[in-house]
């Protein structure tokens, strides 16, 4: 199961409200990239697609492919701001180990 935090669930939520068009939630999904094999894709989504898992979070639904789950099972998606930026995070417990810039994973 992926969780979201409060934080994560309140900025998802403005941005939806932001939006010209009507979406009903946020897709998560893992694409091979960057130097250690893997980074996290969010966007905003309309519709479920076939063989999507669908969680309701809190007013709108969060969409994963199949093959994107069995690599985000467990993980809990935040939001922070700090000096150094804001945007969300990722606590995978299934990360094995990430690139020095630290936008991209390997997994178990």
């Amino acid at each position: 199961m992926i969780t979201l935090s409060e934080g994560a669930v309140k900025k998802v939520k403005e941005f939806m409200a932001e939006q010209s068009e009507s979406y009903s939630g946020i897709r998560v999904s893992v694409e091979p990239a960057g130097c250690s094999g893997f980074q996290y894709v969010l966007n905003l989504e309309q519709n479920s697609r076939e063989g999507d898992q669908v969680i309701q979070v809190d007013g709108f639904q969060v969409f994963v492919d199949e093959r994107s789950m069995a690599q985000l099972r467990g993980t809990e998606i935040d939001y922070v701001e700090s000096l150094q930026g804001a945007g969300f995070k990722f606590k995978n417990p299934n990360v094995t180990g990430t690139c020095g810039c630290g936008e991209s994973f390997q997994i178990k």
